[in-house]
């Protein structure tokens, strides 16, 4: 097996930028772009005016799915991407702006696995510096640095979608105070010109402003003070979708809901060349061919890897984490709290985030499954550790979702549990033709789909025609954007201008909306809020939430959404904020859905049917089955 950790980095030749447009290809060239300019000269202002262009539209699916069918044998794709996760999309955007030929498939929904449910931290690591000190070591150290320089480029790259959150680390004694200090100068210093902001050290009182429902005693013990320090907080599942649309508007054939079957191999050889494509929409099957394909399964990269060998040894130690959603009054907007002791050691986080507040993760060992659920103890652990450091009631009835997401650890011999795997990634290509990328974690996607990129370059001897650009290249919607859009929002447009029964009436984009629609899409925003206006599709899908019914006929024409479940969990986050929420809005979603991609009633009832069981895996206080009484 040819493995690398983060193997680094190819050098080519610049020269042309060909980029796809629906299964045609157009080349830019500029022979004045070297192959040592990172900033890619033309080559990437090209491409910045095809993301940013106005009217600029993805390809439809149905295109998509016919550039991936012409992909013959004698006229293959460079690189064919199987995950369409956080890692398959950047790997697909990555190849393209190299001027790469690019497919890549997804057997459920962009985002729907591991990438949906973090903890939607963009972060260094502070645990992983920790250990690097007392362990003295190295390669956690490095990890660490490339985290941190990873982390300001997402920020960078997505806007309006990631922004620096401070985080409050809590005090109740004077060593614990000059040691958490000590250690967060240290992340400060190790992050270097990619800093955030500056941590400093808050009294007790000064901390009870900031985070009003901070305990100040209890158990024997008082608040000393706390330090706060930065990392990055981001709505992932939004990142994710807006790689693959961004990876499509470069020219790559994008297709969720597309699962592959089998490997194609070349006659008398053992290399693949391809794959057999079920469309899980229609139930269409076709094969699609590729110089090289890269597996970016996540959780499920081993069961990609028995389609080649049966006996591939496995290369995943699945690590569940589990998230619980609570009410706004948990904690301040805009002020984050890390637990640092817990009863088994882990370490928990108490997040604002989209007007609710998330807590989380736990980190322990599990089966793989498509539909993850939490357990009822990981989500009575999570409330034990917050309820420490609280001085409000912390009740099981408060949880408005729970779920669970499977990290795909790369397995290191000598670990002995799921806390001690390193959170690098692993390059390999232990079968011909087929280059497996798998391990590390969100914040730094876009290096490891570089270096996966890099080694499906030498495995296919491709001819890319410049460096990769995704350093300086914002997804759709960044490039541009400014915090003040809303502004604009709020000022131009109008929720909507008749009712159903056609009487003339101006219904105010409030605030919330609008910085909603900022926030979600960038300077994309206008579009829904056109639609919002025009349509007739202004109303909120959700009562405390500002989800409007445009965003669904925006993402079924923009953003790929092909069911019920793609909308309320992935391009609105109502699944995870709030099951009960989401259950409510989805007979309106499956509605509008239904106008949008042609649906009869029955197709409509199978949604219904399918997204239901889906909100079911969501452990709100709503759903859950739990009697012993401790957390009513």
């Amino acid at each position: 097996m040819r493995s690398f950790f983060r193997a680094r980095r190819v050098t080519v030749t610049a020269g042309a930028l060909a980029v796809a447009v629906g299964g045609s290809y157009l080349t830019l060239r500029d022979t004045s772009v070297s192959s040592t300019d990172r900033g890619g000269g033309t080559a990437l202002e090209a491409l910045r005016r095809r993301i940013t262009d106005p009217t600029a539209v993805v390809p439809s699916r149905a295109l998509q799915q016919s550039s991936l069918i012409a992909a013959t044998s004698d006229n293959p794709l460079d690189i064919l991407v199987i995950g369409g996760g956080a890692t398959g999309c950047g790997v697909a955007l990555d190849a393209v702006t190299r001027g790469l030929r690019v497919g890549l498939v997804e057997r459920e929904d962009f985002s729907s696995g591991t990438s949906s449910r973090s903890t939607k931290l963009i972060h260094g690591g502070v645990r992983y510096l920790e250990k690097a000190v007392f362990n003295l070591d190295y390669g956690q150290l490095k990890l660490v640095f490339h985290a941190l320089e990873e982390r300001k480029q997402v920020i960078d790259n997505a806007p309006h979608l990631c922004h620096a959150l401070p985080c409050m680390t809590p005090c109740y004694g004077w060593f614990e105070t000059v040691y958490y200090w000590v250690g967060l100068k240290m992340y400060d210093l190790v992050a270097g010109r990619h800093l955030l902001h500056i941590s400093r050290y808050y009294s007790a009182q000064e901390s009870s402003e900031l985070f009003p429902t901070l305990a100040k005693k209890g158990k024997d013990r008082s608040l000393k003070g706390t330090v706060v320090y930065y990392d990055g907080q981001m709505n992932d599942s939004r990142v994710n979708v807006g790689l693959a649309c961004t990876a499509a508007l470069a020219g790559a054939a994008v297709l969720n809901h597309a699962e592959v079957v089998s490997f194609c191999k070349e006659e008398g050889g053992e290399r693949i060349i391809g794959a057999r494509i079920r469309d899980n929409l229609s139930g269409k099957e076709f094969n699609t061919y590729a110089k090289v394909v890269v597996n970016a399964g996540g959780p499920f990269c081993d069961s990609v890897r028995n389609l080649a060998d049966k006996d591939a040894k496995p290369m995943i130690c699945p690590s569940s984490g589990v998230h619980i959603v609570l009410p706004d009054y948990y904690s301040p907007e805009g002020m984050g709290l890390i637990v640092p002791k817990t009863k088994d050691g882990r370490v928990v986080f108490m997040l604002p985030w989209l007007g609710r507040t998330v807590a989380g993760t736990t980190d322990s060992n599990t089966s793989i499954t498509m539909l993850p659920e939490p357990h009822e103890d990981e989500i009575e652990f999570i409330l034990d550790a917050i309820r420490d450091y609280l001085n409000v009631k912390v009740r099981r009835v408060d949880v408005l979702s729970a779920w669970s997401g499977i990290r795909p650890l790369a397995i290191d011999p000598k670990a002995k549990n799921t806390e001690s795997i390193s959170r690098d990634h692993v390059v390999c290509e232990d079968y011909p033709g087929l280059v497996t990328i798998t391990g590390g974690k969100w914040t730094t996607y876009r290096s490891m789909a570089e270096d996966a990129v890099d080694a499906a370059i030498i495995s296919g001897k491709l001819n890319p025609v410049n460096n990769s650009l995704t350093s300086k290249l914002c997804l759709v919607g960044g490039d541009g954007w400014d915090p003040v859009l809303f502004t604009v929002l709020a000022q131009e447009y109008v929720r909507m201008k008749k009712t159903q029964n056609g009487v003339a009436v101006a219904g105010d984009m409030d605030t919330a909306a609008a910085r909603h629609l900022s926030h979600s899409y960038g300077t994309m925003a206008e579009r829904v809020a056109s639609i919002s206006q025009n349509e007739n599709l202004g109303k909120r899908l959700a009562h405390g939430y500002p989800y409007l019914e445009a965003e669904v006929a925006y993402c079924a024409r923009n953003e790929y959404c092909e069911s019920a479940v793609d909308f309320i969990a992935r391009r609105s986050r109502l699944a995870f904020l709030d099951t009960d929420a989401a259950s409510k809005a989805l007979p309106r979603v499956i509605e509008i859905l239904a106008v949008e991609h042609g649906w009869d009633k029955s197709r409509q009832k199978v949604e219904f049917q399918m997204a239901m069981k889906f909100l079911e895996t969501f452990r709100s206080s709503k759903n859950a089955q739990f009697h012993d009484g401790k957390h009513a």
